[in-house]
């Protein structure tokens, strides 16, 4: 059952596992890592390690987006277009790091109270490119996304790159996204192919080579944690004011570290970046 949790849905937390299923938060944890052989990379559940079959996919794909990008580099990142969801929670626990305090030498270390997320959370599924946020979707918790919701979304992704990204009038859009069920589904690949969007190939559990994971999703959550909502509409409000706030230079150098990523992946033969 956690296994089949976990591939539906690869950032649920021991938490929501443990309440979910009505057993003990460590419990969770002990079968994951011990039984299923799983980590957490990106804030996303992976197998610890990676078969070879696994590994050569990563190095596969690396090589062919490394290539289209070497190419004509420009025009990558022009066309450039990534998607991501992730849950926005109403209370994020600030992390161990955040929390730290200083302390004199031979003072005792302050007692943090144990503190979990909170249970009222939305899930965004963010398109973005080099340029800053096209646009995001939120879907209310019980919500689920299918092949067919998500097929609405690419429609509308077509119809606010042409409002938002005009200099992408002629040009193929180079999309990327996860290897989630309904990304993947026929019916949502030939929606692709409708649209005539480009697809990047993308390895299963590779969140290292997602900037979404790697990068825009990571410093959203250190800026959102210690912070409390009192409903979706104020969750949504800070973040969609936060990724205002931000230059384009920002999400440039989110995309651009997709080199680095792709050379570093072939280097260690397929092993996780780090």
């Amino acid at each position: 059952k956690i296994h089949k949790m976990i591939l539906n849905d690869p950032r649920m937390k021991l938490i929501e596992i443990a309440e979910a299923l009505k057993i003990s938060k460590e419990r969770v944890g002990h079968i994951i890592r011990q039984y299923l052989d799983m980590r957490q990379l990106c804030a996303k559940w992976v197998p610890r390690e990676l078969t070879f079959d696994q590994k050569q996919q990563r190095v596969d794909d690396s090589e062919r987006c490394l290539q289209l990008l070497t190419r004509n580099t420009p025009e990558f990142f022009c066309r450039y277009v990534t998607m991501d969801e992730t849950w926005l929670h109403h209370y994020t626990p600030e992390s161990n790091r955040q929390s730290a305090e200083w302390t004199a030498t031979g003072e005792p270390s302050p007692k943090r109270r144990k503190t979990q997320k909170s249970a009222g959370k939305v899930m965004a599924s963010v398109f973005w490119d080099a340029h800053g946020i096209i646009f995001i979707d939120y879907l209310e918790k019980g919500e689920t996304i299918n092949s067919y919701y998500y097929m609405a979304l690419l429609e509308r992704l077509k119809v606010e790159i042409v409002a938002k990204r005009p200099h992408m009038k002629k040009k193929k859009v180079l999309f990327h996204q996860d290897n989630a069920s309904c990304h993947k589904s026929l019916r949502t690949m030939a929606k692709i192919h409708e649209l005539g969007f480009e697809l990047l190939p993308h390895p299963p559990y590779s969140s290292d080579l997602a900037p979404s994971d790697f990068f825009l999703f990571s410093d959203l959550k250190r800026m959102l944690a210690g912070k409390k909502f009192g409903c979706n509409e104020e969750v949504i409000a800070e973040t969609e004011a936060y990724f205002e706030a931000k230059p384009k230079e920002y999400y440039q150098n989110g995309i651009k570290k997709l080199e680095g990523r792709y050379n570093r992946c072939i280097a260690l033969e397929g092993n996780y970046v780090e």
